[in-house]
């Protein structure tokens, strides 16, 4: 669904030029409810994944100012690895914010099976640090698996401006079968990239396991920003 002017939900875009299909959270195909987007220029993945955040922290809170004058009433990002600035988006905006799909991991461990664990798939294994998980209350010992070096990962890391559809969904996969079979005890899966949920329901299918994303957490947010009117007659 286009953005309008009733939207609740505010998305801060990394500056991005490779396509966003239907699934991306930068797609607004992809809900089902009006979003409304700011792109914040120079955030780059690389420069966000890789590199460091803190340079673009003004832009991001200055682009999310624009988004609550808007008339938004919560406010999402484009990258996992932005659980690092949450605290201080929160505090400059005076609104709700859903920086990451990480920060859902607790909730989701809450209600696994004792002995089952989350298990989280990462654009860059490398790049995601404790730092990153500690912003988002995931615990340390948390398994993890990234999907370095893909056809996946490069080109979103590379900002490329065209994706092999297949070959990706293959790159995730595979790191999915690896993740649960080097941690049996993984009883649910959370994808820490916004740009991995369109492959969230082959990645289920080859594991068996519940799969989680910034879809699942931004649908559960939102909820709450725009609640349900039911009838009551």
């Amino acid at each position: 669904m286009r953005s309008t002017v009733t939207a609740k939900l505010g998305i801060l875009m990394l500056d991005t030029r490779f396509p966003r299909i239907a699934g991306d959270s930068g797609c607004p195909d992809t809900w089902n409810f009006p979003v409304r987007y700011r792109v914040v220029e120079g955030a780059t993945p690389t420069a966000i994944v890789c590199e460091d955040p803190e340079p673009f922290v003004q832009a991001f809170m200055a682009a999310g100012r624009e988004l609550v004058a808007s008339g938004c009433t919560g406010i999402a990002t484009t990258c996992g690895f932005l659980s690092l600035i949450r605290p201080r988006l929160a505090q400059a905006l005076g609104v709700p914010v859903a920086a990451s799909a990480l920060e859902q991991v607790a909730l989701i461990q809450a209600g696994l099976p004792a002995g089952q664990v989350v298990g989280i798939l990462t654009i860059s294994a490398q790049s995601l640090t404790r730092d990153h998980l500690q912003a988002a209350g995931v615990s340390l010992d948390t398994p993890v698996q990234g999907t370095d070096g893909s056809s996946f990962s490069r080109t979103i890391l590379r900002d490329l401006p065209t994706l092999d559809v297949d070959a990706a969904r293959a790159d995730l996969v595979r790191a999915a079968a690896q993740l649960v079979s080097d941690h049996p005890n993984v009883g649910a899966i959370v994808l820490e990239c916004t740009n991995m949920p369109p492959y969230a329901e082959a990645i289920a299918q080859a594991t068996g396991r519940p799969v989680h994303s910034i879809v699942s957490y931004l649908n559960w947010f939102h909820a709450a920003l725009a609640p349900p009117r039911f009838s009551q007659s």
